[in-house]
């Protein structure tokens, strides 16, 4: 049987078969979890530390919410709405607005700003490490680059919160 037979005999259900099969291949092939896999292993993927700001978050406790995150040590990143994996939490910073006041006698005078205590705001800096793949137009982190700038929600056992991103660098 020569190879025109061969192809003659083909019904439009062996066709269809073979482009499934095709198609689950290059699915697999093209998955996010192999490619990290592939980076992982050929050593793209680098040790980048993302800052992300929280500012105005009505919490009960905002000193509680940010010991249990420390106390985690990881939380969970979604960014612009796909997750994109843990990172692990380095430290939180206070970045609550500060008060400046000019004194009669020419002094500068600057105090924390007392609403933190009195309406449970957490204004917080979020410093993430975590392994993303570093191309020349920036940190990719599961398929999505991460610029200052860009939204990005840390979900934690007992949090959810929303921030952006506001520095990110390679040590």
């Amino acid at each position: 049987m020569t190879l025109q037979d061969r192809l003659r005999s083909l019904s439009v259900v062996d066709t269809a078969a073979v482009l499934v099969v095709i198609a689950a291949v290059g699915g697999v092939l093209w998955s996010p979890k192999l490619s990290n896999t592939v980076a992982k292993a050929t050593g793209a993927l680098k040790l980048v530390e993302v800052m992300v700001d929280v500012r105005n978050i009505s919490a009960a406790d905002p000193d509680g919410l940010v010991r249990e995150a420390l106390d985690a040590g990881r939380t969970t990143l979604v960014i612009r709405n796909q997750p994109a994996g843990s990172a692990e939490l380095v430290r939180v910073d206070d970045i609550r607005t500060r008060l400046t006041a000019v004194q009669p006698d020419g002094r500068v005078v600057i105090a924390d700003d007392p609403n933190k205590d009195i309406n449970g705001m957490l204004n917080a800096r979020f410093v993430l490490k975590g392994d993303a793949m570093v191309s020349p137009s920036g940190v990719v982190m599961a398929g999505t680059k991460l610029k200052v700038g860009i939204p990005v929600e840390l979900e934690g056992r007992t949090y959810r919160v929303n921030g952006t991103v506001s520095g990110v660098t390679i040590p």
